[in-house]
This record gives C-alpha cells, structure tokens and sequence, in this order.
C-alpha cells in the first residue's frame, strides 16, 4: 500500500505544482497551454545546473529565473502584441522541448539522457518508507494552501478575478490588469520551475529529452476539471497521477495479459475523460465555454 501511495505522490506533486500555475493564469483571463514547455524548461535547467555547479540552490534558482523570463515572454507576446494565447502557448511549449533538445545536444554532444550526481533532499528516514521522497513533496500542501489563501482571501486574488472575468470594471477602479496577470504568469512560471525540478531531480536524478511526456497539458486539463479552484483543479492532478500509478501497478500484476501500450496510455485516457466530465458539471462548462476566448487588455 505504502508503495502505492509513494508512487502516487511522485508522479502527482510535479503534476500539482504546474496545475497551480495554471489555475492562477486562468484566473487573470489566460488559458496557458505553454504549461508543458515552462516545466521542462524547469527540468532541464535544474539538472543541467545540478550537474555543471553541484548546487541545488544555484540550480533551482536559475531554473525559476529561466521559467519566469520565459514568462515574462509569454506575458509581452500575448498582452503586448496582442497574440491568440493558445497559439502563443502552443509556441511556448515547442520552444520549451525544442530549446531543451537543444541545449542538452550542444552541450553534450547527443540528445541521451543526463544524469546528476545527486536530487533534491530527501524526507529522511524520520518520514520511514516515505523518506525517500523529496522535500517539495511535503511543502506541495502548503503550496496549495498558500494558492487558496492568495485566491480567495487577499486584495491581490479579487484584483486577479476581477482581472480575468471583468476586466474593463477592474480598470475602471484604477487596477493595472496588464501587470496583475504579469505577476500572475510570473508566479506561474516559479512554480513551473518547482513543478520541472521534482520532475527530474525529486526520485529520478535525469534529464532526458521530451520527459514530460504531456504532463503540463495533464494539468491543463486539471485546472479545466477543478472549475478553476486551486483545491479542485488539486484533487483533478491527484486523480490524473492515481490512474497513472495504477497503470504501473497493472503492468506489474497483469505482465502480459494486458496491452502495454494500454496500460501507458491510461493517464492520457484519464486527460480525456476529465474533459468530457468537466463538460457536464456546471464549472466545467462555464470554464470550457469560455476557453479560448481572448480577453480585452
């Protein structure tokens, strides 16, 4: 069981942390499909980092600099220059795999994977069978706490959903809605940093090409399946990285038995019914309906 568990909250606390990011540029009036690219960015510039300096302080640091210029970027293209944001996304994402292939193959010579010396601390043997975990595992409910405090219970948050659905009333009172959703993106951008670092550095210690594997559209997803709430969208990551370590599971119990490629396919499904219920329930739809959308600046 307590392997089960371990998996479960391996796979879903990167998920998490680039769900959160997108639930608070939802709720500035941008549906962010550049998710996938700002956490492999993450990724790769923690091992990277890790590998070249031996630090994981220097390593995260630069890994949230990047991600948050990144973002920056993101902000200027879509506020600015007025750009589609999910062509603008979609754009971010392929940088993000692209520059990340890039980077590791004029560096290294090759596109094989990086290994560092080391991760992120560990839990400790204090936490028993779950010590092997890294430490951002036990700060990711206090991240989430943290999201719902600032939504809902800060000037910051009624300026951020005032930004996203009305965003001619916000102006109207003196609110800067175009730096409101730059600090939104920019906070975004940190946590896709994190989300990228646990990624590589938090079980596996390796940077290999594409390694995200849709992750941040997984998270998309999310913030659509959780209606935009920072608890929902939560609970719609945990259920993604469930389905995801029962595959694992399955594959360990069933052998062959059952398609392989079915068993890897079950997170992805799980993305698509998440969709199709999002659709039904009353959040959903209000989210969905809107999706795309471009709000004015």
């Amino acid at each position: 069981m307590d392997d089960t568990i371990i998996a479960i909250l391996r796979s879903g606390t990167p998920l998490i942390y680039v769900t959160l990011a997108g639930v608070i540029a939802q709720r500035a009036g941008i549906w962010h499909l550049g998710l996938e690219g700002l956490m492999i960015i993450g990724a790769c510039a923690t091992i990277l980092v890790i590998t070249a300096t031996g630090s994981v302080a220097i390593a995260l640091s630069v890994a949230i600099l990047l991600c948050v210029l990144t973002s920056i970027l993101f902000w200027f293209v879509v506020e600015k220059l007025k750009a589609n944001q999910i062509i603008a996304g979609l754009g971010l994402t392929g940088l993000g795999l692209g520059g990340t292939t890039f980077a590791v193959e004029a560096i290294f010579g090759s596109q094989a994977a990086v290994s560092a010396p080391f991760g992120l601390p560990r839990l400790g043997p204090w936490f028993g069978s779950f010590g092997s975990l890294s430490i951002l595992v036990l700060l990711m409910p206090l991240f989430v706490f943290g999201m719902w405090l600032l939504l809902r219970r800060t000037r910051f948050g009624l300026r951020l959903a005032a930004t996203g659905e009305h965003p001619f009333a916000a102006r109207s009172v003196g609110v800067r809605t175009d730096l409101i959703r730059l600090s939104a993106l920019m906070i975004g951008g940190v946590l896709c940093a994190i989300g990228g670092a646990e990624l590589a550095a938090g079980s596996l210690q390796i940077f290999s090409t594409n390694m995200t594997a849709g992750r941040g559209f997984m998270a998309f997803t999310a913030v659509i399946f959780g209606a935009g709430h920072p608890i929902g969208a939560t609970f719609a990551a945990l259920f993604f990285a469930i389905v995801g370590a029962l595959g694992i599971r399955a594959q360990l119990l069933f052998g062959d038995r059952v398609p392989h490629d079915l068993l890897l396919g079950l997170p992805y499904i799980a993305t698509v019914f998440g969709i199709w219920l999002s659709a039904k329930l009353r959040g959903g739809t209000r989210a969905i309906s809107n999706f795309g959308e471009l709000r004015d600046s």
